[in-house]
């Protein structure tokens, strides 16, 4: 990328409905979105969308493809990549240095000596919930971890519940609840924001104070399952043990030691882990001494 094309793709982000729109397409992925959707998630006008999209796709910042009727609108990761590139490329005058060095990343433990972890799911209702009481219990007092949903369903799913309560989690705070609550400006710093359903993922999720690291660890949705109890009791059991897997995983880490982008690979590679097979739920439920 050379100095024109980074003066275009900045100017063009620097208007708010372009910068919401480019957004909205990063976390769609290659998915992308039609106009409609657009403008509908937005409330953006149709023919104001399509300014902004145009001076988008000029500055090569998103690409259209056409599928039937519809014009799908993605976002140019290669751009986007080039263009951090491109404002990085000479940092500290071409020679060898550690960005994090130049602005060091926050130390988690510096004011408190235990890290937030926040679980997102749509209804916050079974696997963020179970994650959430995972964390707490096996964390040791090393982490505080949370959930919340983008469309809570108000209730914490009585599967979920019993699953925990038999497991000797302790329950009693479980509750399902917005994650708008964790913007708030009194709301408790994140460290981490991990989302367990894909639903969440693609979502525009709120600015949380303190810019957290993020991951997906997407879980298949066991309250979504149907057929016999015996079915659903197995698809609860089975969230629960990927969710106990990847958390046991992620407390192994060596957090003071890996940088940051180590540490995101980190938490990239745990989302594509699935339960360690010889486990059961019941052991594990057990507490986890730390």
């Amino acid at each position: 990328m050379n100095d024109s094309d980074a003066v275009r793709a900045l100017a063009a982000l620097a208007q708010g409905s372009r910068l919401q729109i480019f957004r909205r397409l990063v976390g769609k992925g290659p998915a992308g979105l039609t106009p409609g959707e657009l403008a509908a998630a937005l409330g953006v006008t149709p023919t104001a969308l399509s300014f902004h999209l145009k001076e988008l796709h000029t500055a090569g910042l998103v690409s259209q493809e056409r599928d039937g009727r519809h014009l799908i609108y993605r976002a140019s990761f290669d751009s986007m990549n080039a263009l951090l590139a491109y404002l990085t490329a000479h940092c500290c005058e071409g020679q060898a240095c550690d960005l994090q060095s130049i602005q060091p990343r926050r130390n988690l433990t510096m004011s408190r000596n235990y890290m937030n972890v926040l679980f997102i799911c749509t209804a916050n209702s079974a696997r963020s919930i179970m994650a959430e009481a995972l964390m707490n219990q096996l964390g040791g007092g090393r982490f505080r971890a949370y959930s919340a949903g983008s469309h809570p369903a108000g209730q914490v799913h009585p599967k979920a519940l019993e699953l925990l309560e038999r497991n000797r989690f302790r329950t009693g705070e479980l509750r399902s609840k917005n994650w708008d609550e964790f913007a708030a400006p009194d709301a408790p710093q994140m460290d981490f924001v991990l989302t367990v359903c894909d639903k969440a993922a693609g979502e525009m999720c709120p600015v949380w104070p303190g810019q957290p690291m993020s991951a997906h660890w997407g879980v298949a949705d066991p309250a979504g399952v149907e057929g016999s109890e015996a079915d659903r009791e197995r698809a609860f059991t089975d969230a629960f043990l990927v969710l106990q897997r990847r958390i046991s995983l992620f407390l192994n880490l060596p957090f003071e030691k890996l940088e940051k982008l180590s540490l995101q690979e980190e938490l990239n590679k745990i989302g594509r882990t699935g339960a360690a097979p010889a486990t059961t739920a019941s052991e594990a439920g057990a507490p986890a001494k730390a």
